[in-house]
């Protein structure tokens, strides 16, 4: 089963919802050059200043790879052209109160620039070295 097929998706959320988990996040690992790009949560928003990588609500009736396609367009005007590989999830409380998981996705983007951020007040290119603050998580993702 390939990481792109329905049923790999599929068998993603039906693992989390046995977990008991609801909220599910769709997150795209963009390497370039040896370097990840990271996307700076606006200091107004929950974990406001947090800098993350592009990701975002898998909507009610949408798979998680749609929502990782779409999401990382609207947060970055970045195309994925192809998921290369799933990188894993990670649990999370969310501003509510909930338990969110992320699901991580190396993935490859048509063209890295321009980078153009509707929910974010800042981008870079970070080597997994050198990170700025990010949630461990995080950090555990891109370092391991």
């Amino acid at each position: 089963m390939t990481v792109t097929s329905p049923e790999f998706a599929a068998s993603l959320a039906a693992e989390a919802e046995t977990a008991g988990i609801t909220g599910f996040v769709a997150a795209a690992v963009i390497n370039h050059d040896g370097r990840i790009l990271l996307v700076r949560r606006n200091p107004d928003d929950y974990l406001g200043g947090l800098w993350e990588i592009p990701s975002g609500t898998v909507e009610p009736g949408e798979t998680i790879l749609d929502a990782l396609h779409r999401e990382t367009a609207e947060e970055t005007g970045l195309i994925i052209d192809q998921v290369t590989g799933y990188i894993g999830h990670f649990d999370y409380k969310n501003s509510r109160g909930g338990t969110t998981r992320q699901f991580n996705f190396a993935v490859t983007v048509e063209k890295t620039e321009p980078v153009v951020l509707t929910e974010h007040d800042a981008h870079q290119w970070a080597l997994p070295s050198d990170l700025p603050e990010v949630s461990d998580a995080v950090r555990e993702l891109i370092t391991r």
